[in-house]
C-alpha cells in the first residue's frame, strides 16, 4: 500500500483535510456569533450605549415616526400610522428623499427614454409618487405582521410561565422584551419603558396595538385590560389565547396553501402581457413605436393597465380571507 501511494501525497491530503477542518471551525464560530447577535433585539442593542432606558425609548419612538411623548408627528394620521406599523426606521427626511429621487428617476425615464409628452410624464410621475410609497409601506407592514404573528404565541407562553412563577404582568412582559428578537422584543420593551416612566399598563398596551396593528394582538390587549379592571384568572385566559392564536395561524397557512393556484394564476395573467409587450418591442421596435405617440394608443394602454389593476384587485379579494 505504501508503494502505491507516495508519502508526499498522503501529507498533502492530510494538510488539505486539516485546512478544511480549520475553515469549518472558523465558519461555525462566526455563524454562532452572528446568530446570537441576531437574537438580540434593537432595544437591547441601544440600551448598551444609552445612559438610561428613557433615552432608548425616545430614540425608538423617533425612529418609528413618533414624537418624544409617543404622539403622531404628521397631520395625516392614517399615513403616519402606516409608517409606524411598517417598522421602517428611516425617518421622515430620508423617506422623503427616497420618494423624491424615485420621482425624478421616473420622470427622466418617461420623458427622455419613453418619449412621453411633458404633461403625461408629469401626471404619471405624480401618480407614481403618491401611490408607490403607500404600496411599499403596505408591503413592509404585511411582512412585519407575519413576523409578529409567528413570534406572538411564544411571547404569550413566556408571559404565562412568568405568571405561573408568581411574577406580575409588567415583569412578565419585560421577560418577553429580553428573550425575543424583533419585532416582538422591541415592541414589548417599549411597553415596559412606558410603564416604568409613568404610563399605566392599559395605556401602554393600547400604544403597542397602535404601533403594531396586528389582529391577534388586539385579543391580548383586550384580555389584559379586562383582567386589570375586572379581575380574573389571566394565566388561564392567556393559555387559551395562545391556543387560539396558534389555530388561527394554522388556518391562515392552510388557506394560503389552498389559494396558491389562484395566486399563481393572477401572477401569470398579470405578467404575461408585460412579457409579450417587452418581447415584441425588442423584436420589432416599430410595431409599437410607429403609434406610440398617438393619443389613442396612450389612452388604450392606460385603459388596459387600469383594467389589469382592477382584475388583480378582484383576484386578490378572492384569495385573501381574514381569520
Amino acid at each position: 500500500m505504501a508503494e502505491l501511494i507516495p508519502e508526499e501525497y498522503v501529507i498533502y491530503a492530510l494538510a488539505a483535510l486539516a485546512g478544511i477542518f480549520v475553515v469549518e471551525a472558523v465558519y461555525m464560530l462566526l455563524a454562532r456569533g452572528t446568530t446570537s447577535r441576531k437574537r438580540i433585539n434593537r432595544r437591547l442593542r441601544l440600551m448598551e450605549a444609552a445612559p438610561d432606558n428613557q433615552t432608548t425609548m425616545v430614540q425608538l419612538r423617533r425612529e418609528r415616526g413618533l414624537s418624544d411623548n409617543g404622539g403622531f408627528m404628521l397631520p395625516l394620521v392614517w399615513f403616519n400610522r402606516l409608517i409606524i406599523q411598517s417598522g421602517l426606521t428611516l425617518g421622515f427626511a430620508r423617506l422623503g428623499i427616497f420618494v423624491l429621487v424615485g420621482a425624478v428617476a421616473t420622470f427622466a425615464g418617461l420623458y427622455i427614454f419613453a418619449e412621453f409628452t411633458l404633461a403625461n410624464a408629469v401626471m404619471t410621475t405624480l401618480a407614481a409618487a403618491l401611490i408607490m410609497p403607500i404600496l411599499v409601506l403596505r408591503h413592509f407592514r404585511n411582512r412585519r405582521h407575519k413576523a409578529f404573528s409567528l413570534q406572538f404565541p411564544e411571547a404569550i407562553d413566556i408571559i404565562v410561565r412568568s405568571l405561573k412563577a408568581g411574577h406580575p404582568v409588567p415583569v412578565a412582559i419585560s421577560m418577553v422584551a429580553r428573550e425575543l428578537p424583533d419585532p416582538v422584543g422591541s415592541e414589548f420593551g417599549l411597553v415596559v419603558d412606558e410603564v416604568t416612566y409613568g404610563s399605566d399598563l392599559e395605556t401602554a398596551l393600547r400604544n403597542l396595538l397602535l404601533r403594531v396593528g396586528q389582529a391577534d394582538l388586539g385579543l391580548f390587549v383586550t384580555a389584559v385590560s379586562i383582567q386589570t379592571s375586572a379581575g380574573g384568572n389571566l394565566r388561564e385566559i392567556l393559555e387559551n389565547l395562545s391556543m387560539v392564536v396558534r389555530m388561527r395561524l394554522k388556518m391562515r397557512r392552510k388557506i394560503k396553501a389552498l389559494t396558491a393556484e389562484g395566486r399563481i394564476s393572477a401572477l401569470i395573467l398579470s405578467g404575461l402581457p408585460l412579457l409579450l409587450f417587452g418581447v415584441i418591442h425588442t423584436i420589432a421596435p416599430d410595431f409599437y413605436g410607429a403609434v406610440w405617440h398617438e393619443s389613442a394608443t396612450q389612452i388604450g394602454l392606460g385603459g388596459a393597465g387600469a383594467w389589469m389593476v382592477a382584475g388583480n384587485l378582484v383576484m386578490q379579494k378572492m384569495v385573501n380571507f381574514k381569520i
